[in-house]
């Protein structure tokens, strides 16, 4: 069954505050994924809350989560309790004349749901292929896959993407009108991530190239 062209609304995900800048497009959302490298998955475990920074990846309307199959984290969001999931790529300061408009710009996108335990070791690869090639594209391919003991050691966790929004803010400074004439610099300062120089490990033969996809790393378009 094909999936709708947007995602799922409930009050939970109900956009409330500047909704204008709010989207519940696929499209716009899995772009926003797709380029991003750090999701926060919130939970509450035992009446407290946590926010953890994690790796992940998408394949389709699944996003994939990784860890320590004795994880405290991955044994509480496998029960299946409610996540919240939120993805950030900041684009740039905005820089206003007064401080109360100052602001940045941004794509973000929140999700809700439940993670389900990926039992099937298809799946399994399939998902780990998900979060190395979000990673850095093309090494699933370069690199020794995981053995039987390290998937073992290793639980992974689907998520869905049904329910949720994407909020973007582009463009320069809104400034109250009568601020405009004041001689005050306001504008964008652009930003973005940016690769280095890749660093060779001291134990790498020197006759191993270094891959194409590292020497044309970069983050978005």
């Amino acid at each position: 069954m094909s999936k709708s062209a947007n995602l799922q609304v409930s009050d939970r995900s109900k956009l409330r505050r500047l909704p204008k800048r709010g989207s519940q497009e696929r499209e716009l959302i899995y772009s926003i994924l797709d380029e991003a490298l750090v999701a926060h998955v919130g939970f509450v475990s035992n009446e407290q809350p946590f926010v953890i920074p994690m790796a992940y990846g998408r394949a389709g309307d699944h996003l994939y989560l990784h860890g320590s199959s004795v994880s405290r984290l991955m044994k509480n969001l496998e029960q299946g309790i409610n996540v919240c999931l939120t993805v950030t790529l900041l684009d740039g300061l905005v820089i206003a004349r007064s401080l109360f408009h100052h602001s940045m710009n941004y794509r973000s996108v929140v999700l809700f749901g439940k993670a389900k335990l990926v039992d099937s070791e298809t799946e399994k690869m399939a998902a780990l292929k998900a979060l190395t090639d979000q990673m850095i594209p093309g090494r699933w391919s370069q690199a020794r896959i995981p053995h039987a003991q390290e998937l073992k050691a290793t639980t992974v966790l689907a998520f869905p993407i049904e329910e949720g929004s994407a909020k973007v803010r582009t463009g320069q400074p809104l400034d109250d009108a009568v601020d405009y004439k004041l001689p005050i610099w306001a504008g964008e300062l652009p930003l973005k991530v940016t690769a280095g120089i890749p660093v060779a490990d001291p134990k790498l033969a020197p006759e191993i190239d270094l891959p194409e996809n590292l020497t044309n790393y970069r983050r978005g378009v």
